[in-house]
């Protein structure tokens, strides 16, 4: 069994600079494929960033150059290093994983952390 634990979030002004962290219990941390997922309310879930086994990331075009997505297998730890945010980043964020890629990209993964709030005035 994966719990994942988001932390990092906060309030900032546009322009400003927020690292989320998602910190992972339990065992193969390495062996999945993880996300970063966000959601407004009365809004759909999005996808915000993956990052494969290979350390491979792919991005949404909102976040593309803003954005950065990585991991740290031996402290079994996600991150996302959020630059030049804008008031449309404003979201609950979600970190989220999966051995299976196709499930993960649709919001499907197994391994849910409880997500953090992000709040971006202008």
């Amino acid at each position: 069994q994966v719990q994942l634990m988001e932390s990092g979030g906060g309030s900032v002004q546009a322009g400003g600079s927020l690292t989320l962290s998602c910190s992972a219990s339990g065992y193969g941390f390495s062996d999945y494929y993880m996300g970063w997922f966000r959601q407004v309310p009365g809004k759909e879930r999005e996808r915000v960033a993956i990052i494969y086994k290979s350390a491979t990331s792919t991005y949404a075009d909102a976040v593309k150059g803003r954005f950065t997505i990585s991991r740290d297998n031996v402290k079994k730890t996600l991150f996302l290093q959020m630059n030049s945010l804008k008031p449309e980043d404003t979201a609950m964020y979600y970190c989220a994983l999966d051995l299976t890629l196709d499930r993960l990209w649709v919001g499907r993964g197994d391994y849910w952390g409880r997500g953090i709030q992000v709040t971006v005035s202008s």
